[in-house]
């Protein structure tokens, strides 16, 4: 699996995508705290952290966008719409560009340009140099680890804070490590790194409660490629969890298909 690969090339149409990077939901409360348990091991802490996905049918909200690279600085504040396993929507003010992803396919268009994109998730898989579907692109969006975690062998560690997961069998090529939080054995941190291509990707949450489920509310992204870097960061407001969506998406006749490339 390679690290998401976020370069100034992509700048044109990153905000769209980098919507698919996480979510969160009504009333909400801002968790802290919990006490961590030294003698938990790390199968244990996984069973807890999969016990503990959040359980909701539709979930909508405000997110706004940060983006810079060290250079350029862009932001928006976007609808984004959720219906678990089948749909992501997403709106940008007065509908200039909207986003539609479902398991079968990935499509946005952009009335100012007057373009659109259809396709599957080849496309993304390109884009993020890993293999993605439509439920891997879900789980990092609700905080839960980009690798599922049952698949491998980790030890367990703790420090004051949080719980820490580190594979029995590291990889030359693909380095991985996971912080949770004691809580809800929730993701707090995230960090993917390939060496001999100089690429990393740290990913960082805090969370929500919205009607008992617990959602990110924060999060922030760092990625590193040869150099450069790339932040991304993400602030979830006004969200609701199992109210009644529509996800209205409707390609404007005449507009131009467009292909896209890293």
């Amino acid at each position: 699996m390679a690290l998401p690969r976020l370069t100034v090339k992509s700048t044109n149409y990153l905000l769209v995508i980098c919507l698919l990077v996480l979510s969160s939901c009504k009333s909400t409360k801002t968790i802290t705290g919990g006490e961590v348990n030294p003698s938990l091991s790390a199968k244990r802490i996984i069973q807890n952290h999969y016990g503990s996905e959040a359980d909701f049918n539709t979930l909508s909200a405000r997110v706004k966008i940060e983006y810079s690279n060290g250079d350029d600085e862009q932001g928006v504040t976007v609808n984004f719409r959720m219906k678990k396993g089948e749909a992501i929507w997403m709106s940008a003010p007065f509908g200039v560009v909207k986003a539609y992803i479902t398991p079968e396919k990935v499509s946005f268009y952009n009335k100012l340009e007057g373009e659109y994109f259809e396709g599957d998730f080849s496309y993304l898989s390109t884009f993020a140099g890993m293999d993605l579907d439509f439920h891997q692109l879900q789980n990092v969006l609700l905080g839960n680890a980009i690798s599922d975690l049952r698949d491998e062998k980790y030890d367990a560690e703790t420090d004051e804070s949080q719980y820490i997961l580190k594979p029995k069998r590291p990889s030359t090529f693909l380095k991985s490590l996971f912080f949770l939080e004691p809580q809800n054995f929730r993701i707090a941190e995230q960090q993917l790194s390939q060496p001999l291509e100089k690429r990393m990707l740290n990913v960082k949450y805090s969370y929500q409660s919205v009607e008992n489920v617990v959602v990110p509310g924060h999060v922030t992204m760092h990625a590193v490629e040869s150099g450069n870097e790339n932040k991304i960061a993400l602030e979830f407001k006004s969200v609701e969890v199992n109210e009644n969506l529509n996800f209205p998406y409707k390609i404007p006749k005449g507009f131009k298909e467009i292909t896209l490339s890293k």
